[in-house]
């Protein structure tokens, strides 16, 4: 019976190990910023093990969004510049566009991330910062 318990025990406390990484994204709170009559928001999605997901909308009125993101996203964490690994949403055109934007995990685990977006015809890439410690 103890063998039990303690094999139960450790089964639980690997589940909520295993979740931890994904339920991390939720208490980060989504960015926004709005330029050159285009809002972008962003939104930690998932941080688990094996990669990390961004919610990203577009949105504007007064032109096409041709925003190829796995060209003009990265993520930086630790100094270093992470490309991403894929994109699940709209595709480039339209007025408003949103999908999943995924990075692979990042380990060890950094401090803070950064996720930067190159739009096209801005001078500087909009900025989206998240403290995960």
């Amino acid at each position: 019976m103890r063998t039990h318990l303690i094999v139960l025990s450790l089964c639980f406390n690997a589940a909520l190990l295993a979740a931890g990484g994904a339920s991390a994204a939720q208490g980060l709170a989504p960015q926004s910023t709005s330029e050159a009559g285009v809002t972008v928001k962003a939104t930690p999605r998932s941080l688990a093990n094996g990669s990390w997901e961004f919610d990203v909308a577009f949105d504007t009125h007064s032109r096409e969004l041709k925003d190829d993101l796995m060209k003009s996203a990265s993520l930086i964490a630790s100094g270093k510049t992470h490309a991403p690994a894929g994109w699940k949403g709209d595709p480039p055109g339209g007025h408003h566009r949103k999908g999943v934007l995924k990075f692979n995990a990042i380990d060890p685990r950094p401090q803070a991330i950064e996720l930067r977006i190159a739009r096209p015809g801005e001078p500087k890439p909009r900025s989206f910062h998240w403290q995960l410690k």
